[in-house]
């Protein structure tokens, strides 16, 4: 076999080899590193804003780094942003999921296990605040108070509850929450794609090789009609950019399926569409929109202020209530302005004990169920179109990233095989 022929049977090999290698490492790209791995370089973050928006695209950049992060994870809040806007906010809203989370049951839960703190509430609230007094009490006054506060403590919590489900729609922001979650843990937006796609993901970086292989029979007609060097480094430039393109457009388009006789043309994800929608599913309920993570925005969210205000407000007549008869002894022994001193230090301090029930893990998966089938059902009737977007929205700034990796590598692969085989 002359050296000719050698060179001509190795083009195709050679835009094979870079179809595989352009969509192995940008379905790579898209995924890791989670985290920015890279170099940080002086007086970049500085001069970032100066720079052209697209270099301020590169993960890494804006923070004054040169590196790498996946495009998913770098993009997690926002995807987590758009995630309400298509999907989330138009699958129910606060007081949607917090109806799912069953408040009765979530009273119930914190009354069976807030009853003891309560009781440890009251009595290290008094001692604080006047510890000779409390302690000197006789103990059936202490007693009638404890026994009226456990009397009156499923009032008081389904009180809170209730309180919470008239007002969460004011209390807790669902954008902010995601935004921040997924942020907080951006391999969760990895997950969506990854468990569900990895079938899909390997055809495409097997096609790559396919297409590119494919693209190369062309490739040796050109060589030989125009024997230039730079004839091979372009066609391998394009090679390269064309099959990231067209990797992407098979993941996401065509977005509504059309069918050609027996082929059907249908976006590799979208046509995915139900099992998605379970795992995207499964990681708002179970990671994100949980009742410990409500809990925590309520308590220390941008609307935290309000949401403790609220619950006091409602602490303070209901420990009244379970004073009961008590009240005028324990207001003499005390003083009128000693016991509404008191009586704010316990509504203030019981909050916490309040919310904190909702941290329990296996509550939480127990509760979780009611809110994977509302967001699961939901999504599986989301417009193609919305879907789509919901997708691919974490990646669509990027994509030229993606398609300018492939270019690279076309040129490189090109230059190879010059080195090798000359002109």
């Amino acid at each position: 076999m002359d050296s000719h022929l050698l060179k001509d049977l190795t083009i195709p090999l050679f835009t094979g080899a870079i179809g595989y290698l352009t969509n192995w490492s940008g379905v790579w790209m898209l995924f890791y590193p989670i985290r920015f791995a890279g170099w940080s370089v002086p007086g970049l973050q500085r001069l970032a804003p100066l720079l052209p928006r697209r270099i301020q695209q590169i993960p890494g950049v804006v923070r004054g780094g040169i590196g790498w992060q996946g495009i998913i994870p770098s993009r997690a809040a926002k995807m987590g942003s758009i995630s309400v806007d298509k999907g989330i906010a138009k699958l129910g809203s606060p007081a949607d999921f917090y109806r799912q989370l069953e408040p009765e049951r979530i009273a119930q839960h914190i009354l069976d296990t807030a009853r003891q703190d309560i009781r440890e509430v009251v009595d290290r609230t008094m001692r604080r605040e006047y510890p000779d007094t409390w302690d000197s009490m006789p103990s059936r006054i202490r007693d009638a108070v404890h026994a009226r506060v456990q009397q009156q403590l499923p009032d008081i919590v389904r009180t809170v509850t209730e309180e919470i489900g008239d007002h969460i729609d004011q209390l807790l922001d669902i954008k902010l929450m995601v935004i921040r979650r997924i942020e907080e843990h951006p391999e969760m937006a990895n997950r969506i794609y990854l468990e569900v796609g990895r079938r899909e993901l390997r055809l495409i970086i097997n096609f790559g090789f396919v297409f590119g292989a494919i693209l190369g029979v062309p490739l040796v007609f050109l060589v030989n009609a125009f024997p230039h060097w730079w004839v091979l480094p372009i066609g391998g430039v394009i090679i390269g950019y064309v099959t990231n393109w067209l990797a992407l457009w098979m993941i996401f388009e065509p977005v509504e399926p059309h069918r050609f006789g027996p082929l059907k043309l249908h976006g590799l994800f979208i046509r995915r569409q139900p099992e998605v929608a379970e795992v995207y599913g499964e990681i708002i309920a179970e990671d994100i929109v949980t009742l410990r993570n409500i809990g925590d925005e309520l308590l220390r969210g941008p609307s935290s202020d309000r949401t403790r205000q609220m619950i006091e407000d409602s602490m303070r007549p209901a420990i009244d209530r379970a004073v009961g008869p008590a009240r005028l002894a324990v207001r003499v022994a005390l003083g009128s302005s000693q016991y509404d001193t008191i009586r704010e230090s316990v509504a203030t301090e019981a909050v916490d004990y309040t919310m904190t029930p909702l941290e329990d893990p296996e509550f939480n998966r127990m509760q979780s169920a009611a809110v994977r089938e509302l967001i699961a059902d939901r999504m599986r009737e989301l417009p193609h179109e919305d879907f789509s977007e919901l997708l691919r929205s974490a990646m669509r700034e990027d994509e030229w990233l993606l398609l300018l990796h492939g270019a690279v590598l076309g040129f490189v692969a090109g230059c190879i095989h010059l080195l090798i085989f000359g002109v």
